[in-house]
């Protein structure tokens, strides 16, 4: 059967009355998981999983990549009203979200994140139909080293994320990679940083982290702030119409990071979170005015929501055409491939066009209704922060809590979480930021296994980056972005040296 014929298949399945309730049924159900947070798709996807027992696998199939999508489509709420992130790729979406609801703008700010994330994960689509046979081969070409001049990349932006010290930035960072080593070494078995700790022999989750460096930092803030802050301007929520020089900001990025996120989604293991951040730090860097970033941006919203949902289609091309899992979620999505007897991989595309070619071409109804069911609720969702501040406060403490506990059910997370809690409050009381510690932390675990893996293969040698033309192309980028802003900052103190 040949790629059109089979397109013209998947429509079939995915306009069937069947698929369209359960694609409807699994982007509301994400939508909903994506707000609370600490939960994410991970446990949404593996709790269905027996549900989907006695049903068609295609139909099945169909809702769960709805859940998927629609997790990392309402991740953002939580992120802008609360600085609360609902699943990790919604991280970035807070640095920007959050101030813009502390200035009034929360409707506007779910508007735009919307908006971006319909535009994302629409043109990724496209692209996932045009594209995923042939790139599948892509991600393959991608060996130990080239992943490791990939993670390269993403750490030269550190200096981006500065808010004024470069060296506070840097820090931070070390802190992030250290963070992220404890646990028992993956290749030695040897055990790092754990103390003697039982609960600490797995490392740290993401999420336990991002919790409480953000939210319960921000109830840290407030509660033991002696200033008169508040979760967002209460008595003006604001309008949700974007006016021209909006809709003008938000093009740009939204246009570049449909593509851009949709290619590191392909890439197994990037994902939504490091695709979120390094659209950030890419839009920040190519801004005109990046000291906005940070405090409200329209493109520092837009630019991270496109990503992190272009990535999500993204990551179906390894799993669909390669059965390779690109992230902790699309490795439950392969499990639940599995248990339906459906074998993902290069055979999938001809022996079940109906389920292959099926399950992206729902992507559109599922994008559709996102934006339907998203855009009329924003001024309910805006609505969070009328909630008296003591009230507010306690449901981020307890929703925090539950989506913590709800990871591994171990209470020693809680206190982890706490812990980061107070970190988190200190590095703002101390002017320390916080997005260069997540940062390293994300991209900290996979640069370091990504180099051993390399200089395994290579007996020591580091001339495996130079033979790799992937992995040199990337270190030569690195290079660049690692020199550009010192060059950019060296001219700028010419000039006022000039002027002076």
């Amino acid at each position: 059967m040949g790629s059109l014929d089979g397109i013209i298949t998947g429509f079939q399945t995915a306009f069937s009355l069947e698929a369209i309730l359960f694609v409807i049924l699994g982007v509301f159900v994400g939508t909903i998981i994506g707000m609370l947070p600490g939960l994410g798709p991970i446990s949404a996807i593996a709790v269905m999983i027996p549900m989907t027992f006695g049903m068609e696998p295609a139909t099945a199939l169909i809702m769960m990549a709805g859940v998927y999508y629609g997790a990392i489509f309402g991740g953002s709420t939580s992120s802008i009203l609360l600085n609360a992130p609902g699943v990790s790729g919604a991280v970035a979406t807070s640095f920007d979200g959050y101030p813009m609801a502390q200035q009034g703008k929360a409707g506007k700010a779910l508007a735009i994140a919307a908006i971006a994330s319909f535009t994302g994960g629409t043109v990724s689509v496209v692209l996932l139909m045009l594209l995923a046979p042939a790139l599948s081969s892509v991600a393959v070409s991608f060996g130990p080293a080239a992943y490791f001049a990939l993670m390269l990349l993403g750490l030269t932006a550190i200096a981006s994320l500065s808010e004024g010290s470069t060296i506070k930035a840097l820090i931070s960072a070390v802190a992030g990679f250290m963070v992220v080593t404890i646990g028992i070494d993956a290749q030695t078995g040897t055990q790092r940083y754990t103390f003697g700790n039982m609960n600490l022999l797995e490392g740290l989750d993401f999420l336990v982290i991002a919790l409480g460096l953000f939210a319960i930092a921000e109830v840290c803030s407030l509660v033991l702030s002696r200033k008169d802050k508040s979760i967002g301007d209460t008595h003006n929520i604001g309008s949700l119409k974007l006016d021209k020089k909006d809709l003008k900001d938000m093009s740009g990025p939204m246009t570049r990071h449909s593509f851009l996120g949709f290619i590191l989604g392909v890439l197994p293991g990037a994902g939504a979170t490091i695709a979120s951040f390094i659209s950030y730090i890419f839009e920040k860097r190519l801004s005109k005015n990046p000291e906005e970033f940070g405090k409200g941006s329209v493109k520092g919203l837009a630019a991270p929501e496109t990503a992190n949902n272009a990535a999500t289609s993204g990551a179906f091309v390894p799993l669909l055409s390669l059965g390779i899992p690109g992230s902790g979620t699309t490795a439950v999505m392969l499990g639940a491939f599995l248990v339906l007897g459906v074998q993902p991989g290069p055979m999938l595309m001809t022996d079940r066009p109906e389920i292959f070619w099926g399950v992206i071409a729902s992507m559109y109804i599922g994008n559709i209704f996102l934006l339907i069911i998203n855009l009329p609720l924003i001024p309910y969702f805006a609505k969070i922060l009328k909630i008296p501040r003591p009230l507010l406060i306690s449901l981020v403490i307890v929703f925090s809590m539950i989506g913590v506990y709800a990871i591994s059910f171990n209470t020693f997370d809680l206190y982890m979480l706490l812990l980061f809690g107070v970190i988190g409050f200190l590095m703002r009381l101390f002017s320390f930021p916080a997005p260069p510690f997540i940062l390293a932390f994300i991209l900290g675990g996979m640069l370091e296994q990504s180099l051993r893996q390399a200089l395994t293969i290579s007996n020591g040698s580091l001339s495996i980056f130079l033979d790799d033309k992937i992995a040199l192309s990337l270190l030569f980028l690195a290079l660049l972005s690692f020199v550009f802003p010192l060059v950019k900052q060296l001219r700028k103190n010419k000039d006022k040296a000039t002027e002076a």
